[in-house]
């Protein structure tokens, strides 16, 4: 019997439950929403909370309750994992209200919640760059709080996740080689890039390896005119290389580069 009644309980429960809801979603008393869309929230129903909130922060504008409101729906979004539309919210919170109560959380939150939301390098990264320009005001705003170390750190992670992209795509056209085209020298300028925009990149000796190898490669395949520059180009990446890195992983085969370049140079 007891097996019985407990499942039967349960499903009363939960009826009783959506009733409730379906009640406050029905009234017109914008004070009574809130106060259940704040109940919804501290018991962790986001979905709920955010749907009443939807509707209420515009009524509010202007009222005590505006600025909560709006920090309670961008944190709704947030607990749901949605992690865009929070951000979106948390935006719209601290550029309506600069010097409001929840300011300062809005502003981490909101590049936080896309740090989350940051792909995996080989796809886009809108959400990263957005990221990183979030974090990077919040760190301006707020270069004290207890936050900012933080925030700094995740910087860094993006940054490394950027700079993965890069070599991805420096390998990328390493490997395609002469195919469509010369991919080598697309090669070289992509890392030459990453190199600037990334200059303490755990990926720097990759790209440095990569410039030099792109550039031998493409002494190989150089007409007659070209070639002396290309092998005195190869044999000064080398010296750039080596100088950084004297005992690099990829130390044996840029060797072997210089070597075969360098016998090649006409004095």
């Amino acid at each position: 019997m007891r097996k019985i009644l407990f499942p039967l309980m349960l499903i009363a429960v939960l009826f009783s439950s959506c009733g409730e809801y379906n009640k406050v979603l029905k009234s017109t008393d914008a004070e009574h929403k809130y106060s259940y869309a704040k109940k919804y929230f501290n018991a962790k129903k986001y979905s709920k909370s955010a749907t009443l909130l939807e509707e209420l922060y515009t009524i509010f504008k202007g009222t005590v309750n505006a600025e909560e409101s709006l920090y309670l729906l961008a944190q709704s979004y947030y607990g749901m994992t949605d992690y865009q539309t929070a951000s979106q919210y948390f935006e719209t919170y601290y550029t309506t209200y600069p010097n409001g109560e929840y300011t300062e959380l809005s502003r981490y939150y909101s590049g936080y919640g896309l740090y989350l939301d940051s792909p995996e390098p080989r796809l886009d990264q809108t959400l990263t760059y957005k990221a990183i320009e979030q974090l990077q005001l919040y760190m301006e705003y707020y270069p004290q709080s207890e936050r900012a170390e933080e925030a700094q750190n995740i910087m860094f992670e993006l940054q490394e996740k950027l700079a993965h992209k890069e070599l991805q795509a420096i390998r990328l056209y390493y490997n395609l080689g002469t195919y469509m085209g010369n991919n080598y020298l697309a090669s070289v300028i992509t890392a030459q890039n990453a190199l600037r925009n990334y200059p303490y990149s755990k990926y720097r000796e990759d790209f440095m390896y990569y410039i030099i190898r792109s550039k031998y490669e493409l002494a190989l395949v150089s007409v007659d005119e070209m070639l002396q520059g290309r092998y005195r180009e190869v044999t000064d990446e080398y010296y750039n290389y080596t100088n950084e890195f004297p005992e690099g992983k990829y130390i044996r085969q840029i060797q072997r580069f210089y070597d075969y370049a360098n016998k090649q140079i006409k004095e």
